[in-house]
């Protein structure tokens, strides 16, 4: 597996275009901002620090969705909402594009019979003490088709770390990991408004109306995470040492929801783009 290693005087990432994913972002005095790969073989990109989920985020209820006057069968087994989890963006082998000292460009060309004929372009860099990322997605097909994107960070914690974010509402999930109705009510355990303690709980809940900026403080370090979309996906398990906060294009299931929100009916030609930037203070 082709790993690169990019770093300046306050950064260092290790990235493999295996599933365009990153295996390590650490600070210069080695303190891991996001959870390091462990090695083995053979490689998952589910077991990296961060990884793209395109052409959509997260899960499909049923593995399809309505589209003008048609259903869309995604690849996978029928009904199954991990059918295509992700996408596919994030299992394929991308092409080294460019690559320097603090930055790599990587690109992707990928079809699906369902209708998803993309082109995408990501850029990961790094610049004084922050990690930015550039995903532009372009349709290629030449019958329209609905896209989302999202990045799938896994951040390090400690049993310390404090989480603090704003949103407006969340969806709590159901025993199939798909949003039930949502909720302007955030329960306690789940509310993250002021800086708090994630603590040893399952969470794996979508939020709305996020203001693109979450925080983790620690008293090693204080990172923060910025994104230009208003949805946020935050998961982790009871005795997780990470916490992924996932900025996405669109909520859960959005396929599947009135009005498709956040998802983008990309005509040949047009582009999709999400950035996301994290802050190592």
């Amino acid at each position: 597996m082709d790993v690169f290693t990019l770093q300046n005087p306050h950064l260092r990432m290790r990235v493999t275009p295996h599933g365009a994913a990153l295996l390590a972002l650490e600070t210069a005095d080695k303190h891991s901002i996001l959870r390091p790969w462990q090695g083995g073989t053979p490689f998952n990109p589910g077991e990296s620090s961060l990884f793209p989920m395109l052409p959509l985020a997260n899960r499909v209820a049923q593995n399809r969705f309505p589209l003008r006057h048609n259903q869309v069968e995604l690849p996978g087994q029928a009904g199954d909402p991990q059918g295509f989890l992700h996408g596919n963006g994030w299992l394929r082998q991308w092409d080294v594009c460019d690559a320097s000292e603090h930055a790599i460009t990587l690109q992707l060309r990928a079809t699906e019979a369902c209708g998803f004929d993309y082109r995408a372009q990501l850029t990961y860099a790094l610049e004084d003490n922050q990690f930015k990322a550039k995903l532009v997605v372009t349709h290629c097909g030449a019958i329209p088709m609905l896209y989302g994107a999202g990045f799938h960070p896994f951040f390090a914690k400690t049993p310390q770390t404090q989480l603090q974010f704003s949103a407006g509402g969340y969806w709590p999930e159901d025993p199939q990991h798909l949003p039930l109705e949502w909720s302007p009510v955030i329960p306690a355990a789940l509310d993250f408004m002021a800086p708090s303690i994630p603590g040893a709980q399952w969470i794996n809940n979508g939020y709305s109306g996020w203001n693109g900026i979450a925080r983790l403080i620690s008293n090693e370090s204080d990172i923060i995470l910025r994104s230009d979309t208003p949805w946020l996906m935050v998961y982790q398990t009871p005795v997780s040492e990470f916490i992924c906060l996932e900025p996405q294009t669109h909520p859960v299931n959005a396929h599947n929801q009135p009005g498709q929100p956040g998802l983008k009916l990309l005509m040949t030609g047009d582009d999709l783009l999400l950035t996301v930037q994290i802050d190592a203070l």
